[in-house]
């Protein structure tokens, strides 16, 4: 294991369900799947009317840490969509809310940080993760694998830059201003904090892969916002040897960022076993960025779903298509559901998913 970020888990394979043929796992794992998979990134949430009523009375991370909860939001769209793998609802947030750094998801904002990391001295008072802190978001994967059937299960976590964005801005940015200053004006401060973020979230997601996860994704949303040049000498470092730290496990490793075209190949060199693509990028091209080696995953714009069947059907055909040119492909958004998309449409897009030839 990577020095730096540990676990003192059992190993994930004590937990391992036999799911030979899964889709997902096949294409995962760069083997030819029997079917073209498909999941969909916030395909738990409110564009469902059931997670709707039962979100009623339960704020998010209230609902990210009651293991039934979680349990049930994460099933509803497997039940409903047919989709070929669940992800574990939680949000990128949630290790450092366990870990007692004061952060709260506001609606219609995002999330929101008490006293934002701007000093050394503000890196140093962040707390670590202790593995039994994550207790609530085993429970619920304990939860979900009888329930789930031969259907994987994805757990995921935000990685380092992108938490320190939140972070030393206080909530989300546009320009991302405090963080490439703090980046460029303190570097020793920057890598420190991207260090403790680092071993923090691989806590986090060791914690899941030994509940028995069958891969991880990890988010960074923000991580478009950077050159590829800063990115390489600010970021991968601590994505690598968070990457690193589970190879270990076994468990395939997705990579996704949002406007990250020019990175594929740094995120992918940082330990990406799938490389997730927007939907600003052809996927044949995505997996030549990427180097020609590893799955792609996504990439139909959000937007398409409020376009009509037909619409959507000719977007599904056109990207299994520059899909199938790619080493492997899984089926998703090129970011996550919409809160106003109709449920109906994500379903019968599954089923044109399904019908298309497997890659």
């Amino acid at each position: 294991m990577t020095a730096g970020i540990s676990s003192t888990l059992p190993a994930p394979s004590d937990r391992r369900r036999d799911l030979a043929g899964a889709p997902f796992l096949d294409v995962a794992r760069g083997r030819r799947p029997s079917r073209l998979p498909v999941w969909f990134m916030r395909q738990a949430g409110r564009s469902l009317p059931e997670y709707r009523a039962l979100r009623a009375d339960n704020g998010m991370l209230e609902a990210c840490l009651t293991p039934d909860l979680t349990c049930e939001i994460t099933l509803q769209p497997v039940r409903r969509h047919g989709v070929d793998a669940a992800i574990l609802f939680s949000d990128i947030v949630v290790p450092l809310y366990l870990a007692g750094i004061g952060v709260d998801i506001v609606p219609g904002t995002g999330p929101v940080v008490d006293a934002p990391v701007r000093t050394a001295a503000d890196v140093e008072a962040l707390p670590e993760l202790a593995p039994e802190q994550v207790d609530p978001v085993t429970e619920a994967i304990g939860l979900l694998l009888p329930e789930l059937g031969d259907t994987p299960l994805i757990g995921f976590a935000g990685a380092p830059f992108t938490l320190a964005s939140y972070l030393i801005e206080g909530g989300p940015s546009r320009n991302h201003e405090k963080t490439k200053a703090l980046m460029r004006s303190e570097p020793d401060v920057w890598h420190a904090l991207l260090g403790k973020l680092a071993r923090l979230t691989g806590t986090f997601l060791h914690r899941q892969a030994a509940a028995g996860v069958d891969a991880v994704q990890l988010f960074d949303s923000w991580a478009g916002a950077l050159s590829e040049r800063d990115y390489r000498e600010f970021v991968l470092p601590h994505s690598a040897e968070l990457l690193g730290s589970l190879a270990g496990t076994g468990l395939p490793r997705i990579h996704f960022g949002v406007g990250t075209a020019e990175l594929y190949g740094a995120m992918t060199e940082a330990g990406a076993d799938v490389i997730g693509v927007d939907w600003r990028t052809p996927l044949d091209v995505a997996a030549a960025r990427a180097g020609g080696a590893v799955p792609v995953q996504g990439n139909l714009d959000p937007a398409v779903l409020f376009a009509g069947q037909d619409a959507v059907d000719a977007e599904v055909v056109r990207i299994a298509a520059e899909g199938a040119r790619a080493p492997g492909h899984v089926f998703n958004l090129g970011h996550g559901v919409l809160p106003q998309t109709d449920p109906d449409v994500i379903t019968r897009t599954v089923e044109t998913i399904h019908a298309q030839p497997a890659g």
